[in-house]
């Protein structure tokens, strides 16, 4: 098969040999496979693989056809549409995926749509419901909100009741969010539009004492990407006087019970609500496997709304 590959630092096209499918695995020959943050930083060596996924090959969500299933498999079955969160190896013409972290594909989605939903969906439903506990009626705040899990995240916290105020820095990207249903304001214009039960963070430490005076009595803070900055200060009597709390989270390095357990969540909560139109999966950008260099240039230079998505295997 031939793979997105990593070789000192930058990307090449190569041959691989062809993954065998395991014990309750599955193979999927991959349709389509989003980008993300992840990728970018593990080609420059900073974010490998965890361990038992392929440590040359990027990509951490895909969609595709089941073409072989190894012993134990008893859901999915060959001809069937799935997507998956994985540990690596997405941006291939084929992958292994444990049949538990697979989801199906609705029918209503093009290969594009599905092979950019997966992380992003599953993180922005674990950050703001199981991490933060987002309830119906609630003021969430997205800070980053024009990309893969900034959309997510705004469609999620919309779809459940809730007042949804999406920071955006890029002028030229607040009227395609706004589309979406939220009220869309710039970075510094965060402080007034509180204050906000949920802080879904996506772009650093630069925002913390900030997202701290906009939280509510008892508000959460979820923090999910580090982009502009990891280390920064923040007013701990502030913290205590709003019992406030903070949590951190990511998704790739789980061990496969709690990638099943997220991926169980957006199958019942989240994959409805596409079939029925209420959620969409907003693509900037598609290129086909031989382009993989100016697909991360494309999503590096920023200024993006929604996902750029490979078509390993596209026909």
């Amino acid at each position: 098969m031939r793979a997105a590959t990593i070789v000192d630092g930058r990307l090449e096209i190569a041959e691989h040999p062809d993954p065998e499918p395991g014990l309750g695995q599955i193979l999927v020959r991959v349709r389509a496979a989003g980008l993300n943050g992840a990728d970018m930083i593990q080609v420059q060596g900073g974010y490998p693989a965890p361990p038992g996924w392929p440590q040359d090959i990027p990509g951490l969500e895909l969609a595709g056809e089941v073409v072989g299933v190894g012993p134990g498999v008893s859901r999915f079955g060959p001809g069937d549409r799935v997507m998956a969160v994985v540990g690596g190896g997405a941006q291939a013409e084929l992958a292994v995926v444990h049949e538990r972290e697979a989801m199906p594909v609705p029918e209503n989605l093009s290969w594009e749509e599905a092979g950019g939903l997966p992380e992003v969906f599953t993180t922005a439903h674990d950050a703001i419901f199981t991490q933060a506990g987002l309830k119906m009626g609630e003021r969430l705040l997205v800070h980053g909100a024009a990309g893969g899990v900034g959309t997510a995240a705004v469609q999620l916290g919309l779809a459940a009741g809730c007042t949804v105020v999406a920071s955006v820095r890029h002028p030229a990207r607040r009227d395609e969010v706004a589309d979406l249903g939220p009220q869309v304001v710039a970075p510094e214009d965060v402080a007034g539009r509180g204050p906000f039960d949920v802080i879904l963070e996506l772009v650093g430490a630069v925002n913390l004492q900030t997202n701290l005076e906009a939280l509510a009595m008892e508000g959460r803070i979820a923090v999910i990407g580090t982009g502009a900055g990891n280390r920064g200060e923040i007013h701990l009597g502030l913290l205590m006087a709003k019992r406030a709390r903070m949590y951190g989270s990511t998704l790739r390095a789980r061990p496969l019970e709690g990638k099943a357990m997220a991926a169980r969540l957006v199958e019942s909560q989240v994959l409805p609500l596409f079939a029925t139109g209420r959620l969409r999966v907003p693509v900037c950008a598609t290129f086909p496997l031989e382009q993989a260099s100016e697909a991360y240039e494309r999503f590096r230079s920023g200024s993006k709304f929604g996902k750029v998505v490979l078509l390993p295997s596209h026909t």
